[in-house]
């Protein structure tokens, strides 16, 4: 597989071990990035995380297609043309872009840990800026961009009280600088009706 997306300088492309039994797509297909955040300290562990099989019947798991670490490194773990389990409802239309992010680490769920506090690292946005630059370049059809938590806005019950609901995805979180990286790129915000 040698191509624009395997041997592109602002990235390191190495694909999880069981990228080529996900499904495949179109490149024409893909119109949405959606923006996450690990919610995990380190690069290492989200990759731990991402290979984990959590589908057995296809024997692939949930990962995005670009991860970006808090230095500003880029990684490619899903080619493209791939369709990646990053935001259920979405995948088949969108590319995932990970950013390595504490979010609500490690009581995800808990519900004493939904602030998000920590910001986000001026090498990592600025890597992100030039991913987006990039990705519209490769895809004249992408013009949407959009959080994890804008599209899957589901609830559940807290993991410390039974009683209590949370938000299941929270990222990229309100620390994700928006204002700045919509002026710093080609895409509109996508706004979901439901």
């Amino acid at each position: 597989m040698t191509d624009f997306w395997t041997q592109n300088p602002r990235w390191t492309s190495d694909w999880l071990s069981y990228m080529t039994r996900l499904d495949r797509r179109a490149l024409v297909e893909i119109h949405t990035v959606v923006i996450h955040a690990t919610e995990l300290p380190t690069l290492d562990m989200a990759r731990e995380y991402a290979e984990v099989i959590h589908y057995p019947a296809s024997q692939t798991g949930n990962s995005g297609h670009f991860y970006i670490d808090r230095d500003g490194l880029v990684y490619c773990w899903v080619h493209p043309d791939y369709i990646a389990h990053h935001t259920r409802g979405f995948n088949q239309s969108s590319l995932g872009i990970e950013l390595v992010h504490l979010g609500r680490y490690p009581d995800w769920l808990a519900s004493d840990r939904q602030s998000w506090d920590t910001p986000y690292p001026s090498a990592q946005i600025n890597a992100l800026v030039g991913l987006l630059e990039t990705l519209t370049s490769a895809l004249p059809q992408l013009h949407h961009i959009a959080g994890h938590d804008e599209l899957d806005t589901s609830m559940v019950e807290s993991s410390d009280d039974s009683s209590t609901q949370v938000r299941r995805k929270m990222d990229p979180g309100p620390t994700f600088p928006w204002s700045e990286v919509l002026a710093r790129s080609q895409l509109v915000r996508l706004r979901p009706t439901s």
